[in-house]
């Protein structure tokens, strides 16, 4: 063997080496409300840096945060983003589209969202008119939008599970509680997530009329975190990282909820006291849990109305392996 050939060899390695290491940076989307409170706790204690140091790995973690579900999905196909965070109909299509290559690491908890509406007359879906408007976080996809056309097929029949949706439009909890609030004539619904509908609901104005549990038959998972399999098989350490890091969030939450509280309403920046956050974390309505409820209901109802080609048989299709076990639905 020449000796340019011995000399190259070893750069060689180290150059196959330093390609198949773990990412020295997982890069996490996430959106706006107490849903993402794991996230939060897991950004604000560096616990998935504390699990990668603990199993030998050496990982940083950044952050962002966006209320537009349809453009981090695009970050994650497009490989820009490694986890992201969103609504149970958004990790169905992504695992849809991608035939299995995008699954789901756990849920975040189970978590009711509520219609509230501030014409009086409003009692039901069926006294939407043509001029009212129903913000959610993204028309035809997000949680809320997909609960609505439940609530549609119930009212209206199934064939008629769209009829409401011409009366949607898209926006983030935040823009859409000020809008609410300030008694705007754009808006006359939002299908609002803690802690915007209880500070809705403050308000004498505003009512709730119809909540996700009440459409999806009982407590269900609002939202996930997932990712794509080439990340997994890229980096196993790193996942194996963020999913001890979800878990030790989680049950940090739901030990000590007025230290949940405090990371809520500091990184949040919340208007909303510690001691009202904490009665929000002490809904019984609420459960943080990595074990999804209520996946395959929404899957389901999906599929018969065209939205995804192929249903998943079970729930656990739509996670990864270290789910698998859990009593899950």
């Amino acid at each position: 063997m020449s000796g340019t050939v011995r000399r190259t060899l070893p750069g060689l390695l180290l150059c196959a080496l330093a390609a198949r290491a773990e990412p020295v940076e997982i890069r996490v989307v996430e959106q706006y409300g107490i849903a993402f409170l794991p996230l939060m706790v897991m950004r604000d204690r560096s616990l998935v840096e504390a699990h990668s140091q603990r199993i030998g790995a050496s990982v940083r973690v950044s952050w962002t945060r966006l209320g537009a579900i349809n453009a981090i999905n695009d970050a994650l196909l497009a490989g820009q983003v490694d986890f992201a965070a969103g609504g149970i109909p958004s990790l169905v299509m992504l695992w849809s589209k991608t035939r299995g290559a995008v699954r789901a690491v756990g849920a975040l908890g189970d978590m009711p969202n509520d219609l509230v509406v501030r014409r009086s007359e409003i009692h039901s879906v069926r006294d939407f008119g043509p001029q009212d408007k129903i913000a959610v976080t993204a028309v035809k996809i997000s949680n809320q939008a997909i609960a609505l056309q439940m609530a549609a097929a119930k009212e209206f029949g199934e064939a008629s599970f769209d009829k409401l949706d011409p009366l949607t439009v898209g926006m983030a909890h935040p823009d859409a509680t000020i809008a609410l609030l300030s008694g705007s004539a754009a808006l006359t619904a939002h299908f609002s997530s803690p802690p915007f509908m209880e500070r809705e609901l403050r308000n004498p104005g505003l009512h709730a009329i119809l909540s996700t549990y009440d459409v999806l038959g009982g407590p269900a998972t609002l939202n996930a975190v997932w990712t794509r399999t080439q990340f997994r098989e890229r980096n196993p350490r790193a996942q194996q990282a963020f999913v001890e890091a979800l878990e030790e969030a989680i049950e940090l939450i739901n030990k000590d909820k007025p230290a949940a509280a405090g990371i809520y309403k500091r990184l949040a920046q919340a208007s909303e006291s510690a001691a009202e956050i904490e009665a929000i974390l002490s809904d019984p309505r609420m459960r943080f849990t990595t074990t999804p409820h209520g996946v395959l209901r929404t899957a389901t109802f999906m599929h018969r109305t065209g939205r995804i080609k192929e249903r998943p048989a079970s729930w656990k299709d739509l996670f990864f392996e270290n789910m698998q076990g859990r009593d899950g639905s």
